[in-house]
């Protein structure tokens, strides 16, 4: 029997490491602190246990991740860097949190005396507190935090070896993260007359690029790892990690007065030359990218998309290409045309974008 070897992709995802490690190391600079490298949602796209195998000799003081169950997908691949849970955990994880001591970020009195009686009989459990300075997601709140805190340390199966918390909009609004950083600077002031922390860490991509800390000594960037920067002035320190590719399928002459793809809410103005490309959104190229003026990169330059985004396939305007023929690399995001420019276009956020990339993408690591 004749051996067929398989197809070549239709759409992939090419994952450098070198970018990625150029990011870290801009992280570092930048802030002068150790890193907490978030590799939540599947390391924004990128591939969690890859991500994290690439990092693991890198000297990152965490992991951190959203989820118990990304936490297991870590530990079941051999990571043995720490592992930082960077929400409040459901009452039936917290005896795996135990287990594998995992460290979880504390929200509530009630939760941590669940984490204390849980872990009786054992060396006591890493921890940091979580203190909500204007996320409105999780924490103690300011007002309370202080009272609260003499309650935590009677808690003696658990010890405080943290404190964080989160910031909604440092890539927005300058004056209130300004406020934000001075009230959580404070707030450790006064918790540092009562405990010595290990940890202090506030800043996320955009924390970390626009602003300081008197007390920190410990960051948390996410998007600025994977090359886009969430406040423009600071891009051209990073490079794209992910660069989402295709290929064209067929390239065809059409007339004048020809519609475009379903509902027809694009019909051609002039005789074209119309390339499908082989990806849609069930890849993850989101149907919100349609009739938004997104171009992608091919054969050296940058073309219209046409009409709207089907669930496999794209058109483009080819019509101005000296060149174009089936099997052609198309390029849809990545060095050429940043996430972050469609994104802008699309009113939507690089952080979806790169977490909506699917499963059926092939993620390819240079």
């Amino acid at each position: 029997m004749t051996t067929i070897p398989p197809s070549p992709a239709r759409a992939w995802a090419e994952i450098s490491s070198e970018n990625f490690l150029h990011n870290l190391e801009v992280a570092r600079e930048v802030s002068g602190q150790k890193v907490m490298a978030v590799l939540k949602a599947g390391a924004y796209g990128h591939g969690l246990e890859k991500m994290a195998q690439l990092l693991e000799s890198a000297d990152v003081a965490f992991f951190g991740v959203a989820s118990v169950g990304e936490a297991r997908r870590l530990a079941h691949v051999g990571i043995q860097r720490s592992i930082y849970l960077l929400g409040p955990t459901f009452p039936d994880e917290r005896s795996e949190v135990v287990a594998y001591r995992w460290i979880a970020s504390l929200s509530s009195l009630s939760e941590a005396e669940h984490f204390n009686r849980l872990n009786e009989g054992n060396e006591p459990l890493k921890v940091h507190l979580t203190i909500d300075t204007g996320m409105g997601r999780g924490g103690f709140l300011p007002e309370n935090v202080v009272e609260s805190f003499a309650a935590l340390l009677e808690l003696k199966n658990l010890k405080i070896v943290g404190v964080g918390s989160h910031l909604p909009s440092a890539d927005e609004d300058r004056e209130f993260t300004i406020a934000q950083f001075s009230q959580f600077d404070d707030l450790v002031d006064k918790l540092s007359e009562l405990h010595t922390f290990e940890w202090v860490h506030l800043a996320n991509s955009a924390g970390t690029l626009e602003y300081t800390s008197r007390t920190t000594n410990l960051v948390r960037p996410g998007l600025m790892l994977y090359g886009i920067s969430p406040l423009a002035g600071y891009q051209d320190r990073l490079k794209p990690v992910m660069s989402l590719k295709s290929r064209v399928a067929i390239v065809r002459d059409l007339p004048a007065g020809m519609g475009i793809s379903y509902g027809r809410a694009c019909v051609l103005e002039r005789d074209s030359r119309v390339a499908t490309v082989g990806i849609g959104y069930g890849d993850g190229y989101s149907s919100h990218l349609s009739l938004k003026g997104i171009e992608v990169y091919l054969n050296g330059c940058r073309c219209p998309v046409l009409g709207r985004v089907t669930m496999d396939q794209i058109m483009v305007d080819v019509t101005d290409l000296e060149a174009c023929q089936s099997g052609d690399e198309v390029e849809l995001f990545g060095e050429n045309i940043l996430v972050s420019e469609l994104a802008g276009k699309a009113k939507l956020i690089p952080w979806e974008i790169m977490t909506g990339i699917t499963p059926r993408v092939l993620r390819l690591y240079k």
